[in-house]
């Protein structure tokens, strides 16, 4: 009897093939916000959501470094990260839209999405009310010895919350495997992140000790390299790190911000829009280096839209919870 042997995957083809799914997920966010913001504008979403759109390769290239067993902490703009870590979409739509087929049974909406199968430990409305919560995961998975990494993603306004410098103290002295994300948007809603963050960010966290890199953050592959890279550290034990990613958000602070001109100019959303597009400067590498061409894109962008266009019309179609309910599941 003789047992076939199979060739192991060249460097190259894995590659190529992260790169390709790196592209899918960025563009089901993509897709995915488009839906939300469109289901608001006709009346069927209750509340507010915070679009991810300009933001995708920062998700998408981090939680590709990442094991499903890991754990992700995210902010009230959380779509991108619940989808970069593997959420199923018709059940965020169907919480989205309060149906009672949502992660949270349509109670928690659009800032409290939480999966803890795929190791994604929640949205959080609060600003930084997530780095304790992932400080403490990374600490339970040091006591436990499972070889669990968590990433905590914040915005730069976090960086006025004093709990942030707690936990990065804590982190850098029990050596825990955490990586602290700051996604730079630039606006803390509507001020520029100038007019409230004094000093060089990095240095706050070299202030604890804690190895520190900014990032083009829309560039997924400059993503994932520098993610990669300070995971693999935190997973060997060698302890916390920062990443800053800097970024932009195409549209407003929610999906309620049309009018944005009394705080940034109208030529400054163009310009990122039209230059520096996550997606758009991906697929422009894909194809430089013939890893995809049009008529790929054009494929992956079918099935992807299908895909959404699925989860959408399931949580339209999806029953809210009776009110017989209304008092299960809460506890606050």
């Amino acid at each position: 009897m003789t047992t076939a042997i199979h060739p192991t995957k060249t460097e190259s083809a894995l590659e190529a093939e992260r790169c390709l799914r790196m592209y899918r997920r960025m563009l089901m966010i993509r897709l995915f916000e488009e839906n939300v913001n469109d289901l608001y504008t006709r009346a069927l979403m209750p509340g507010l959501a915070h679009l991810y759109i300009g933001e995708e390769a920062i998700a998408v290239g981090v939680c590709e470094a990442l094991t499903q067993d890991d754990y992700i902490t995210s902010t009230h703009r959380g779509h991108g990260h619940c989808v970069a870590k593997g959420a199923a979409l018709d059940r965020m739509f169907a919480e989205l839209l309060g149906k009672e087929a949502g992660y949270c049974k349509g109670k928690g909406g659009s800032m409290h999405i939480a999966d803890p199968d795929t190791g994604n430990l929640g949205a959080n409305a609060i600003v930084g009310g997530s780095a304790g919560i992932a400080t403490g995961a990374a600490f339970a998975a040091k006591r436990l010895g499972n070889g669990r990494v968590c990433v905590c993603f914040f915005g730069e306004g976090a960086l006025g919350q004093g709990v942030l410098y707690e936990v990065m103290n804590m982190a850098a002295l029990w050596k825990l495997p955490v990586i602290y994300l700051c996604e730079n948007n630039m606006y803390n809603e509507y001020t520029h992140y100038s007019e409230t963050t004094a000093g060089d960010i990095l240095t706050r966290a070299a202030g604890f000790g804690l190895p520190g890199e900014a990032i083009d953050g829309q560039d997924v592959r400059a993503v994932y390299a520098a993610a990669k890279k300070f995971i693999d550290r935190a997973r060997a034990g060698e302890g916390p790190a920062f990443l800053l990613a800097n970024t932009y958000r195409f549209f407003g602070h929610h999906v309620g911000d049309v009018s944005r001109d009394y705080y940034r100019a109208k030529q400054e959303e163009q310009t990122w829009k039209s230059q520096r597009d996550p997606i758009q400067l991906f697929s422009t590498y894909l194809v430089a280096q013939n890893l995809a061409d049009q008529a790929r894109f054009d494929e992956i962008y079918a099935e992807v839209k299908a895909e959404v266009d699925r989860a959408v019309q399931f949580a339209v179609a999806a029953p809210y919870p009776s009110a017989d309910k209304v008092d299960q599941d809460v506890y606050a």
